[in-house]
This record gives structure tokens, C-alpha cells and sequence, in this order.
């Protein structure tokens, strides 16, 4: 059941998955307003919510306009969204004003508030943390009501499954908990009732599916995440304080955006299409000038932004790991087209000379270990090669030998890219690299050719000493989803088990 769930959320993009679970809660308090089981006028939050929506996307506009910089519509709407829920949708003069000021500070943080054109704070929580200190408005969190709280728990829970940001929410969920426990002992006040008001009657599950996870302004290492998730959920409960000060949901968020900015690489280019490669008949490689230097270790991930207009479902932003190495002087990303693809991927395919585009949000753990002498597997899906041909072709250029064993599994023979980099890693490092191919059943002879589908029982008969090895998996989530449940119950543990963030859609 869960699979089929992942192959539905793998059809849209992470940003446009948020903005109907965010809609479907504006919708459910509509609800729930019209039977009175929250205090609202339903026609008050459809009117208030359009107002931060529709001043957010305008005022990104023009903002973009101003700073020359690709529009990123989603991630307005999201934010206009987010100010509906946590901003009390009343009608009052007071009120809208509060909102369109919000609004405008919300957007105006993502151009001001800035580091190399990398936003520092979430625009939302930053915006209502502003306002609270400005002209005294502060957000009442109304999100955070019991009738409210199954529909935030289901589409949060699937949001975070399809990020792959569970360990960070639980981390959070966990501290906060004990730090709520904590104060209310301090506080000499109910821990039951403290407890109870956490989970029932605050936005604490709100708080970490949505804005902890937004991962512009959350860390990109999986170690720097756990520390942050625990920075937030430590400040958030209302009896923290620092003498007469006292923490707000708002404040706890940006206080945990500093850590993230200060750990975080600082990323943001606008790269130069150079040309386009063909690897297979249905992949592409695009090489790039970055246009200026920056550092990432092999196997690292990016954020690509390409504004295009009649955008679908699958929104204007993908995650592509980068294939070229850090020795290389451009920087490259392979990927894939599928026939009826998305209106990303044809306007990536309709890309030329002067296209603008926006690489950012530099990331991912899936890279070499530091320890030279740790034995590896890699496991490379279609596309799924990208990552390693980065790896391989660094350790081509420093002449730094490994001990790995790579299994590329493809349908056809004919689908195996960056073949010239493969070889030049047999003959220049020793590795050993053997190709599945799932649609054959022809026996070629050739011992480094598996005319089977990648299974552990593979892996186990080829690799001896598999249990001993980090194994890395790059590919399609159905193949690594696959390999990590065999994987696990043939008692390889899981920290020896590496995943790569795929997006699996087209």
C-alpha cells in the first residue's frame, strides 16, 4: 500500500504535494466552520486566505522583476498559504492590513534578507516574527486546533516521507516533548495538561511537517538537520524564556534558520547552458558555466529553477545531482525524458545559450566517505549513474584508488552512459563494474555482464564480504526501495546502507 502511495506523491513535485496539502487544510477548516466546530466565519478563511495568496504571488513578482531573478510562483503561494493559517482569518481592517504586511515582509525577506541571493529565514515565520516586533501583530497559530490535527498528521506524514525528513521531524517531536516537560517542572505546572496542550491545542505538528522541513532554510547534512530539529523543538514551548523573554513558534524557527545559515554551503548561481550531450535516446547531459566558483564534494545534489509558462502539477523546480566532479571546470547534470513528460522537463529540453535558470539549495550526504580504506558497493539504476560517474570521475582526476564494486543495472545495454568514464575507472583504479541487464536473456560470456534483475541474492553470490561494505543506491525509488528491504533482511545493517534523493517524476 505504502509503495503505491510513493508512486502517486513521485507524480508531483515536493512544492506542488505542499500546496494542495495546505489547500485540503484551508478546505477542512471551511468544513468544519460551516458546523461550528472551529469559532471562524467559513467564508472569512476562503476570503482571507486568497488575500495572503494573491499578495504574496503579486508582490514576488514584482520583487523578481526588480532583482532580476527567476520566479519561483510555488514557493509564494506556499507562503501565502502558510500566512493563512497562522494569521486569524478575520475581516476587521486591522486584520487585512496585517496580512498584506506580513505578506510584504514575507516576500521581501527572500530579496533582502539574503546571502548571495540565498534566503536566510522562512519567509513566513520571519514575516510574523517582524510584525510582532514592529506594529505588536502576532500570529495566533490558529492551525493548531484538535479538529484540525488528523489531517495535519496524515499530509504531513507523507510530506515528510517524500522529503525524506522523518529523522529531523522526530528529532524535533522528541525535544520538544522533553523540553516541554521539562519547563512545565520548572513551572511547577500539570506535565499531564503541558503534554496534553502540545499535541491537542498548539501548532507543534503544523510547525515541523511544513516550516521546520522547508529546505531552502533547513539544513542540507542529515547530522546538521538532527541538531536543528533539535534547536527548534527545544525553544518552542511558550514557557521558554530568557529572563522576561519568551519564545514564540515564530522565534523558536528563526532562531533554528540561523544554525541552518551558518552550517549551510552558500549556493545560489545563475549557470550558463554551454551544451547539450546525448547519453542514451533518452537521456540528455547539460553542461554549464557556473559562472562562478563554488565547492561540492561528488555526489552532492542541487536545486534547478526553470521559469517556464503553462507549468503542471509537477511545478518549476527539480533536484538533479550534479555528474561532474568537483575537479571539472563546468558543472553537469544528466537526466532522463519519458515520453508525455512534464512542462519542467520540456522546457530543460528547450533550453539554449541565453535561458535563464537558477541552481541552489547545494546538499546531500550521498558522497565518499572520508575513510580512503572503507570497502564500497554502488548500485546505480538508470539515470541513477549520475552520482557515481561524479564520485568516479574525481577519483580518475586525483588517482586516489578505492576498493568498490559497481553494479548498473538498465534494461537494454544500449541505455549505459558515461561508458568512457567507466572504462577509464576499470583500467586507471581497478574498479570492478558489472552491468544487469533486466531485459536480455542472451549469455554474452562476459563475466561482468548479469543478465538477471539486481536482487541481494546477486549481490550476495558476486560480493563476498557485502556485509562488510557501505553500499550506495542511486536509481528509482521502486529499485531502492526494493534493494534496502533485502538489503535489511539479509542483516545488513542500515547504517551501511546509503540512499541518493531521486524524484522519480518527469
Amino acid at each position: 500500500m505504502i509503495t503505491k502511495i510513493d508512486q502517486f506523491m513521485d507524480r508531483f513535485s515536493m512544492y506542488r504535494l505542499l500546496i494542495y496539502y495546505l489547500l485540503s487544510l484551508i478546505g477542512l477548516a471551511v468544513i468544519l466552520a460551516l458546523f461550528r466546530d472551529i469559532s471562524y466565519n467559513p467564508l472569512s478563511i476562503i476570503l482571507t486566505s486568497s488575500i495572503t495568496v494573491f499578495a504574496c504571488w503579486f508582490i514576488n513578482l514584482i520583487l523578481a522583476s526588480i532583482f532580476d531573478l527567476p520566479t519561483a510562483f510555488e514557493s509564494s503561494i506556499i507562503t501565502g498559504l502558510i500566512l493563512s493559517l497562522i494569521i486569524s482569518p478575520t475581516l476587521g481592517l486591522y486584520n487585512i492590513l496585517f496580512m498584506l504586511a506580513a505578506s510584504g515582509l514575507a516576500m521581501a525577506s527572500k530579496y533582502i534578507l539574503t546571502y548571495k541571493h540565498k534566503h536566510i529565514f522562512n519567509p513566513a515565520a520571519i514575516a510574523v516574527v517582524l510584525t510582532a516586533f514592529g506594529p505588536h501583530q502576532t500570529a495566533s497559530w490558529w492551525i493548531g486546533t484538535s479538529s484540525m490535527l488528523p489531517l495535519v498528521i496524515i499530509g504531513g506524514y507523507l510530506l515528510i516521507r517524500k522529503i525524506k525528513r522523518s529523522q529531523m521531524f522526530l528529532t524535533y517531536l522528541v525535544t520538544t516533548s522533553l523540553s516541554t516537560i521539562l519547563f512545565a517542572l520548572i513551572s511547577k505546572i500539570s506535565v499531564s495538561t503541558s503534554i496534553y496542550d502540545m499535541v491537542f491545542d498548539s501548532a507543534v505538528f503544523f510547525l515541523g511537517f511544513v516550516m521546520l522541513t522547508e529546505p531552502l532554510t533547513s539544513p542540507v547534512n542529515k547530522k546538521h538537520q538532527l541538531i536543528y530539529g533539535g534547536i527548534v523543538g527545544f525553544l518552542l514551548p511558550p514557557q521558554v524564556h530568557l529572563l522576561n523573554f519568551y519564545t514564540t513558534p515564530e522565534i523558536a524557527l528563526v532562531l533554528g534558520n540561523i544554525y541552518s545559515f551558518i552550517v549551510n554551503p552558500k549556493v545560489n548561481i545563475l549557470p550558463l547552458l554551454k551544451e547539450k550531450i546525448r547519453l542514451n535516446k533518452d537521456s540528455l547531459e547539460f553542461v554549464f558555466n557556473p559562472t562562478k566558483n563554488f565547492s561540492y564534494l561528488p555526489g552532492q545534489y542541487m536545486e534547478w529553477t526553470i521559469p517556464h509558462s503553462n507549468t503542471d502539477s509537477r511545478g518549476n523546480r527539480r533536484y538533479f545531482t550534479l555528474s561532474s566532479s568537483p575537479t571539472e571546470k563546468d558543472i553537469r547534470i544528466g537526466v532522463k525524458f519519458n515520453n508525455n513528460g512534464s512542462s519542467f522537463k520540456e522546457a530543460m529540453i528547450n533550453l539554449n545559450k541565453n535561458s535563464l535558470l537558477l541552481a541552489s539549495n547545494l546538499g546531500g550526504d550521498f558522497v565518499l566517505p572520508k575513510n580512503k580504506d572503507t570497502k564500497l558497493v554502488f548500485i546505480a539504476g538508470g539515470i541513477g549513474i549520475t552520482p557515481f560517474r561524479s564520485m568516479l570521475k574525481y577519483l580518475i582526476d586525483k588517482d586516489q584508488k578505492r576498493d568498490i564494486i559497481l553494479f548498473y543495472s538498465v534494461k537494454k545495454e544500449d541505455e549505459i552512459c558515461y561508458k568512457e568514464i567507466l572504462r577509464e575507472a576499470t583500467q586507471q583504479l581497478g574498479i570492478k563494474i558489472y552491468s544487469v541487464i533486466t531485459d536480455s536473456n542472451s549469455n554474452s560470456g562476459n563475466p561482468n555482464i548479469i543478465n538477471q534483475r539486481l536482487s541481494v541474492n546477486i549481490l550476495k553470490k558476486t560480493v563476498e564480504d557485502l556485509d562488510q561494505r557501505l553500499i550506495y543506491i542511486s536509481g528509482p525509488n521502486i529499485l531502492v526501495e526494493q534493494l534496502r528491504r533485502e538489503l535489511k533482511s539479509n542483516n545488513i545493517p542500515a547504517k551501511n546502507i546509503i540512499t541518493d534523493l531521486f524524484s522519480g517524476y518527469s
